[in-house]
């Protein structure tokens, strides 16, 4: 009874909009093992920035896969790039990328994955433990272990966007050695907010030779990040965009979504983006994304649908990561973090990247439940107290639920 209530939350409640058919693995369990491509395709390409890989436009981002075949088809589709992370299903995720591709030449592809480092505060963006180098290479040999390959391509520090941070010497230290054994041909960062400040840090500190930022139509400061961008660039740095399409719909009911292709699109007409990492989870959303990059032109309709006037003031699932919320929180709750984690749930309908984000907020029992009125003004318009509750209930889920 117990465990069939837990099932009914799933269905009915955080996510409860039209039952199974949320489970992104359903999407994936008809993907042939042999697509029956026998040369790789080739699409449409920027160069990576220093590294001189030559990218698609599109690449996978694979938080959402569960079946190797589903990688493989992407494979043979042309996408020759995959972004994985040691947290993503607990390493399993590191672990069923290697398995889709390990048959094929190694040189046809390329892998990039990231790691925490242990002590590392993502509310504060700092280290308030002791950083321990041991470790950390450690957590790194692993990822290695877990593709079955003696070496990554990109790896990337996730979640550091503070100059101070980016620049902190023993983490830096350790990348340098892990590079110099072999075990990753380049380096980069990974950051969701002061992707201006990341740019100019990452590129000052000349030991990465990527970033990836996240960057959509509703990014604010265009000006100044556009610059920054540009900064990046011109020192050698290949940018990689990520969270391109702001939480896909506007609505947690899933009843207004955005034209992604107009959302996708605005991202490339910037060409200092060598590649945008699509979460994608079924094959009709893979052939539509790699139709859509044959051809960049946006259309009239297509920009009228992404709503540039009112983007600021429209409903979204898409946090803007501003930080101005932190301050206002009585509670000193990482509201950005949480609202990423929101989007995951009911935007991208990624329920275990959604609780991991939501583990690593440290978020207490009973959010919320001191304010009766809640006194965040949020810049983007969200009720933050119903966002927060909504979303703190999948704590309460059991992992074994999350996944299928």
């Amino acid at each position: 009874m117990e465990n069939n209530n837990r099932r009914d939350f799933l269905k009915k409640s955080i996510l409860g909009v039209s039952g199974a058919a949320l489970i992104p693995a359903a999407l994936q369990a008809s993907v042939p093992g042999n697509t029956g491509i026998t040369e790789i395709p080739e699409l449409p390409f920027r160069t990576l920035g220093r590294t001189g890989i030559k990218c698609p436009l599109i690449s996978m981002g694979t938080s959402m896969s569960t079946n190797p075949n589903f990688i493989k088809a992407a494979y043979d589709a042309g996408v020759k790039m995959f972004f994985s992370a040691a947290y993503y299903r607990e390493g399993n995720n590191e672990i069923m990328v290697g398995k889709a591709l390990k048959d094929v030449p190694r040189e046809s592809y390329f892998i990039c994955t990231a790691t925490e480092p242990e002590g590392f505060d993502g509310r504060t963006g700092t280290f308030t433990t002791p950083f321990d180098p041991a470790a950390y290479m450690k957590k790194l040999e692993g990822s290695l272990v877990r593709f079955g390959l003696d070496y990554l391509d990109i790896f990337l520090l996730p979640m550091v966007c503070k100059r101070e941070t980016v620049l902190y010497e023993p983490v830096l230290s350790v990348l340098k050695e892990f590079k110099s054994q072999g075990k990753v041909k380049f380096l980069g960062i990974a950051t969701h907010d002061m992707c201006s400040d990341a740019l100019i840090a990452a590129a000052d500190a000349k030991i990465f030779d990527v970033i990836m930022i996240a960057y959509n139509y509703k990014v604010q400061n265009k000006e100044a990040l556009q610059q920054a961008m540009d900064y990046a660039a011109k020192a050698g740095l290949g940018i990689i965009a990520m969270k391109t399409t702001a939480g896909a719909f506007r609505d947690k009911s899933r009843t207004s979504p955005l034209n992604t292709d107009a959302a996708l699109k605005w991202v490339l007409q910037n060409e200092n983006v060598s590649t945008i990492v699509s979460g994608m989870s079924s094959i009709e959303e893979m052939q539509k994304n790699l139709a859509m990059i044959q051809n960049l032109k946006m259309t009239d309709q297509e920009w009228k649908d992404l709503n540039l006037a009112g983007v600021r003031s429209e409903p979204s699932l898409y946090c803007l990561q501003c930080k101005e919320c932190l301050p206002q929180c009585p509670s000193n709750y990482d509201i950005p973090s949480i609202m990423r984690s929101y989007m995951y749930a009911y935007g991208y309908r990624d329920l275990e990247h959604a609780r991991y984000t939501l583990d690593q907020t440290g978020l207490t029992a009973n959010p919320c439940d001191k304010c009766d009125v809640c006194s965040v003004n949020c810049s983007a318009g969200f009720d933050i107290k119903d966002r927060i509750q909504d979303i703190a209930r999948l704590r309460d889920v059991p992992r074994e639920f999350l996944t299928v």
